[in-house]
């Protein structure tokens, strides 16, 4: 696919600003500008530490809460080499990617795909990113309010972080609430037309999910010297044929929880030292990886077969320790404050997707102030009344986890090598992508199937 510059067409240089002129193309600045002489910033590019806490912030995010269940369905054994399969997968799709991306020089996820299968590639793409990244935020901001404001479920009330510290009044309400969150820190975070500008926010979302699986150690700790820690199981309980597939259910599970695929070009186009992005991938896998498992084990280790499918749900009951109300809230709001900053990292490509779908032949976004505006306004618009007027959409994410997530993640890099358009693919390469294409494919139906079952028969919803 062949980038052109905005001044008549020509082809542009390593310098300047690129933009690619078709459906595929997601505006960015590259390493350097054309005014780099005024802007010292970004014409120096984004560090190295700064790239690796902005992948890691994208891949950890709400997902990390649904692992301790994953190992309460596959066992502590299967549990982590299952999660280390993946982040391998995960790392060689991304590695594909880059390949393409280099052999053609494309600029965005969208040019690959645009590169290897035409314009309407490029558009699933975008489509896709913009359904998974806008039932991500959703569900981030739903999680958000049910900490802070509390929910019910079942006719159950679980309050709230703010019920609980003050009672009930109209400023700790659920809309009341979001409202402030979205106004005062989801709409200043995510103006920034750079990612690299959100690399403070993201060492610091690093930082809390770090907290959050210390206090979870500490726990563990102390109720083990208090002999109240059961072995848990190291391989999964199989009784019937319902059980065997269950365990297929937890791929789409693990694959929505490595997602950054959306992200990883918007990086590596601001990084200082561009070759060096493959070890930005492979740093912040190992990070997130190390993160995973140990959540996954510890989690469960805590609260064995009562795991709870969000295991933040589990921490608002009586932890048997000291301090263990106190302990409770740290975890809940340290995570929530985590997703809080993850929100922006998420909504960068989320951003640049739709306006590459709405206005691909415009000037770049970064570029058209007003446009710039009217985007994320309405995008974070449609988020806050998702999450305020439509709460209970965990079915349609496990949906979206099982359908978008894993184009994004494993089906698209894989036929994007299947097809190899610029001969860049080993055998050994397409062997791996039949793997996935395979994997991906058989387990998300055995997932959707099993969501479709559980919607169509059961009587409650998760959220009232």
């Amino acid at each position: 696919m062949t980038n052109k510059a905005m001044d008549g067409g020509e082809e542009s240089k390593k310098d300047a600003v690129s933009v690619t002129m078709d459906d595929a193309r997601i505006p960015l600045l590259s390493k350097k500008s054309e005014n780099s002489s005024s802007n010292n910033q970004e014409s120096d590019g984004a560090s190295f530490i700064g790239a690796v806490f902005n992948l890691s912030t994208t891949i950890i995010g709400a997902g990390i809460m649904a692992l301790p269940a994953a190992m309460k369905v596959l066992g502590m054994g299967p549990g982590v080499i299952i999660i280390v399969l993946v982040a391998f997968l995960t790392e060689f799709s991304v590695g594909m990617l880059l390949r393409s991306s280099n052999a053609s020089g494309a600029d965005s996820y969208g040019s690959v795909m645009g590169d290897a299968f035409g314009i309407w590639g490029s558009r699933i793409l975008q489509l896709c990113v913009v359904i998974n990244n806008i039932g991500i935020l959703i569900v981030y901001t739903i999680i958000i309010g049910d900490v802070l404001s509390g929910t019910s479920s079942s006719g159950i009330h679980h309050a709230g972080v703010l019920e609980g510290w003050f009672g009930e009044h109209w400023w700790s309400r659920r809309f009341f609430v979001l409202v402030v969150i979205t106004l005062g820190v989801f709409t200043p975070l995510a103006s920034f037309k750079r990612i690299d500008s959100l690399r403070h926010t993201s060492a610091v979302a690093v930082l809390l999910a770090f907290v959050f699986l210390l206090i979870t150690i500490g726990i563990v700790a102390v109720k083990f010297s208090q002999g109240s820690i059961a072995m848990p199981r190291f391989l999964p309980d199989v009784t019937d044929i319902n059980s065997v597939w269950s365990l297929f259910t937890i791929v789409p599970v693990l694959v929505t929880a490595y997602v950054c695929h959306f992200n990883v070009h918007s990086i590596e186009n601001e990084l200082q030292n561009p070759s060096k992005m493959k070890y930005v991938v492979r740093d912040s896998l190992a990070l997130c990886s190390i993160i995973y498992i140990m959540t996954s084990c510890f989690g469960f280790l805590l609260f064995g077969d009562s795991t709870l499918d969000d295991v933040l749900s589990n921490f608002d009951i009586d932890l048997g320790i000291p301090y263990s109300a106190q302990l409770n809230d740290v975890v809940r709001v340290s995570y929530t404050l985590h997703l809080i900053l993850v929100f922006p990292i998420v909504f960068y490509p989320l951003r640049l997707n739709l306006d590459g779908l709405l206005f691909p032949s415009s000037a770049p976004l970064a570029r058209a102030n007003i446009r710039f505006g009217l985007v994320t306004a309405g995008l974070i618009s449609v988020i806050f009344l998702g999450a305020n007027f439509i709460p209970s959409i965990w079915d349609a994410f496990q949906f979206t986890g099982a359908t978008a997530a894993v184009c994004l993640s494993f089906i698209f890099p894989a036929i994007i090598t299947l097809r190899d358009s610029r001969s860049i693919a080993s055998k050994r390469d397409k062997i791996l992508c039949v793997f996935m294409v395979g994997l991906a494919v058989f387990s998300c139906t055995i997932a959707i199937y099993s969501d479709a079952y559980t919607i169509f028969t059961k009587t409650t919803f998760p959220r009232e």
